[in-house]
């Protein structure tokens, strides 16, 4: 019974991406695979800035940096559910359906129009976890469901699609999507703030410890006395959580809840986490290098639109090969690694 007691207790250490003792092609893989991204970003914004005189400009660097914030709260949450070895396809449909409940509630307050799309969002992401971790059922067809179920919801509440809600530009909401904090927009600095927050809770609380635990090994973590059910409810309804306030933030940007949003950004959020070094086997992963991931898939977009002949649909061909590269080379170094 003692021995149980001890087991249970004993602290669950976060993967490091450089083992004590490890060789220099070890260490030398595991920085390619934890800071490759953040080079490749530094060498497009280089040649980018090179190749058009309009790339660095202010007015494109603060379109970059607001667009890249909605998506980046969202790559946040799903940076969690990925590391534990899980997906969540519900957060395109679900970043939809809190800006339209955001613009709706907008009339009530500022404190209905944050709380409503949170509540309606949280509680999807928690029934998600809930159906995955209490029913064993697969990732993808439960988030699979709430993404098709969340849609319905939009529909709904939108009569099908006919009746857009508008925010009043007066209003505290609008602000923090419009306003500004010295010259930057509030938007990035909230997005900044949550990251933040996400990074220490990954790296330095139990909770994210769990996380890393569950990704890791499963069956391994219950046997340390993990709450491995309690982790996986918990990271999908902060992913849940993160779209609805994305959708929000979106909402107060756009002045108005638009319906047709949010198709394809499940797709974009898994890239950006992948393309930032999080395995999709779970188990590793990092909240910067998520932020990374989001900020090159924002910088290949614009150059796209900066060469002006390419048509939009490039975005998502550059985008898709890129992802192929990342995991490709993901692979080949987790193999090197463990052969090393």
């Amino acid at each position: 019974m003692t021995d149980t007691l001890t087991s249970k207790a004993r602290p669950v250490s976060v993967p490091e991406a450089e083992p004590e003792g490890a060789t220099r092609s070890e260490r030398l893989s595991a920085l390619a695979q934890q800071h490759g991204a953040l080079v490749t970003l530094v060498v497009a914004v280089i040649a980018a800035s090179f190749a058009f005189d309009t790339f660095l400009t202010g007015d494109n660097l603060e379109n970059m940096a607001v667009s890249s914030a909605f998506l980046a709260v969202v790559a946040l949450g799903m940076t969690f559910v990925i590391v534990t070895g899980g997906i969540d396809l519900s957060v395109g449909s679900l970043f939809a359906l809190g800006g339209v409940l955001a613009a709706w509630g907008s009339r009530y307050g500022t404190a209905v129009a944050l709380l409503l799309p949170l509540a309606v969002c949280g509680l999807i992401g928690l029934v998600n976890g809930l159906l995955i971790a209490r029913s064993r059922l697969a990732p993808f067809i439960v988030t699979l469901a709430a993404m098709l179920g969340a849609r319905g919801i939009l529909l709904a509440v939108t009569d099908e699609g006919s009746t857009t809600y508008l925010v009043d530009k007066d209003t505290f909401f609008a602000t923090l999507g419009q306003g500004k904090l010295l010259g930057v927009g509030v938007p990035v600095w909230i997005t900044a703030a949550l990251f933040v927050l996400g990074a220490v809770v990954l790296r330095r609380t139990r909770f994210g410890q769990y996380v890393y635990a569950v990704g890791g090994n499963e069956d391994a973590a219950a046997l340390m006395g993990v709450p491995v059910a309690r982790t996986k409810i918990s990271v999908y309804a902060l992913s849940g959580l993160c779209a609805g306030l994305a959708g929000a933030l979106n909402a107060a940007w756009l002045v108005s809840g638009v319906t047709i949003l949010g198709s394809g950004m499940e797709l974009e959020a898994i890239s950006a986490v992948v393309i930032g070094g999080t395995l999709l086997s779970g188990g590793f992963g990092f909240i910067s290098g998520s932020l990374v991931g989001v900020l090159l898939l924002k910088v290949i977009q614009n150059v796209i639109n900066q060469i002006g002949s390419l048509d939009s649909a490039y975005q998502q061909v550059v985008s898709g090969a890129f992802l192929a590269v990342v995991v490709i080379a993901q692979t080949w170094l987790g193999r090197r690694r463990r052969v090393l």
